[in-house]
């Protein structure tokens, strides 16, 4: 461990696990990931809170979920009450530098390139300050996949541009206690990448699944609407897909590349420092005729990868096996700093498994869905969506369709929806009394009878106005906000969640 507190988390926009080599997949070439994970842990059970991108940034940067810090769609900021690590950490003496993007200031993708409180403005780079960078024509192009045929230098793209600006920062700041993130958009489209990248791809077949095969048949009807005619195709016309983006793996093998100029700045100035390497979530890749991503829970957009390095205490080449989830990010980052942690934060802290892999830190993880939004909206509307996995079982609540079970053990492609199987009954309904809790837990704002009466939960009691009968108001945030006044008495709350008062 490093007697400076230093970390760097860095991250890129859609990557599946199996876009990096080390997950199992050795045609993807990554190999400074691989290198990164061969001297630390791989969480191989690792999950997104929302398949988009604005919503899982907020979870993993505030530690708390979408439905709760307001950041349930795209194009919503984060709530004013909402902390993010960066305040955390800043307010703790810590220096802050985000390069990269951003995505939570209500901006539509690119941002409104202003820093937001807790980080150093003298080190802050989004999106929109690259694109301020580019001339109207470049700017243009910047934004045109063909662009890549034009052979680009690497100077050329935002990733490059940021990992110079993460070099520089890691060279002045070597002596200091700090937080950097690195936050690509790469792999994201448009997928902008110099040679050898852009044609690295060109012949490449990606490996096959079960998933591409998945005809829907049994599946929410939301799903069947947003492939449209791709379902009729078949699994092979939907490989074509992948094979016709090579510019897609190419940029993922760029960025491979670009993190790795940034980890040899790291290890040259701050070879202590804590690494911590993750995506916010995946791809369909065409798997089962779903294309990008948005409201499902299948693993091909959730699980996402997650690799921690930290000299001294992570096992080098070690795997933990648990389900651990975004959520648990900040609640880690602060212990690592030794910040007392905010009874407000709804993760755990995942450092003791950077020690010993094998400790499992939580039962179960829970994602949602709510809205994509951005100004190309083509992405299915409202669809509320929560869903719970316990490590082998995953259920899925589709609020306005029918809902999900899968055995991921016995299933790993999703392929058979276990929802009505008598086999799975008491399964099912232990994991949605965990999930209704849960949603009560954190005063989840659509919570409401309609998640428990489900047709398949038999034994759900007759829906009340009242619902649960109680009441959870918002934890205190000692350094930024009092303790909640209980309504009946005026006092300050005793507990938080109670049941409520009549009197």
């Amino acid at each position: 461990m490093c007697a400076k507190r230093q970390v760097v988390l860095i991250m890129t926009d859609t990557q599946r696990p199996d876009m990096v080599g080390c997950y199992g997949n050795p045609a993807m070439r990554t190999p400074n990931l691989d290198a990164l994970a061969a001297g630390g842990v791989r969480f191989d059970r690792a999950y997104t809170c929302q398949p988009v991108c604005g919503p899982a940034r907020s979870a993993l940067f505030t530690g708390t979920f979408p439905h709760t810090n307001g950041s349930w769609a795209n194009c919503m900021p984060l709530g004013q009450t909402v902390r993010t690590i960066g305040q955390r950490v800043a307010d703790a003496g810590i220096r802050t530098a985000y390069i990269g993007k951003w995505h939570l200031d209500g901006g539509d993708y690119f941002g409104l390139g202003r820093c937001p409180a807790g980080w150093d403005p003298a080190d802050w780079y989004d999106m929109r300050n690259y694109l301020e960078e580019l001339s109207p024509e470049d700017r243009v192009r910047s934004r045109d996949s063909s662009t890549n045929r034009a052979n680009i230098p690497a100077s050329f793209t935002f990733g490059h541009r940021c990992t110079n600006r993460a070099r520089d920062f890691l060279a002045r700041h070597a002596a200091d206690d700090f937080l950097l993130v690195v936050s690509y958009d790469e792999p994201h489209h448009p997928f902008l990448c110099p040679e050898p990248f852009a044609s690295m791809y060109r012949d490449f077949v990606f490996p096959k699944t079960g998933a591409y095969a998945d005809t829907l048949a049994d599946k929410p009807a939301h799903q069947r609407v947003w492939a449209g005619a791709r379902l009729g195709e078949s699994a092979q016309t939907r490989r074509a897909h992948v094979i016709r983006c090579p510019d897609f793996l190419g940029c993922n093998s760029f960025i491979d590349h670009e993190i790795g100029r940034v980890v040899e700045a790291i290890d040259r100035h701050a070879p202590g420092a804590l690494v911590i390497y993750t995506s916010d979530h995946g791809d369909f890749m065409n798997h089962r005729g779903l294309n990008s991503k948005g409201p499902a829970m299948y693993d091909d957009i959730t699980r996402i990868p997650l690799i921690a390095r930290w000299p001294g205490t992570t096992p080098a080449g070690s795997v933990c096996a648990h389900p651990v989830s975004h959520i648990d990010i900040v609640p880690t980052l602060l212990a690592c700093y030794a910040i007392p942690p905010s009874r407000v934060l709804e993760g755990q802290n995942l450092a003791p498994c950077f020690a010993d892999p094998t400790v499992r830190i939580n039962e179960a993880i829970f994602m949602e869905f709510s809205r994509y939004e951005i100004d190309h909206d083509y992405f299915g509307g409202f669809q509320p969506i929560r869903c719970i996995m316990d490590g082998r079982h995953k259920l899925v609540i589709n609020l306005l369709a029918s809902d999900e079970l899968y055995d991921l053990e016995t299933d790993p492609d999703e392929l058979t929806n276990c929802i009505d199987s008598p086999a799975y009954a008491s399964i099912r309904n232990r994991l949605h009394d965990r999930l209704l809790d849960w949603m009560g837990t954190t005063r989840d704002p659509f919570r409401g009878y309609y998640w428990c009466n489900r047709p398949w939960r038999l034994d759900a009691p007759a829906p009340t106005w009242d619902g649960a009968g109680h009441t959870r108001q918002r934890e205190e945030d000692p350094r930024y906000e009092p303790r909640q006044l209980d309504y009946i008495t005026g006092l300050e709350m005793k507990r938080a969640t109670r049941k409520i008062s009549t009197s």
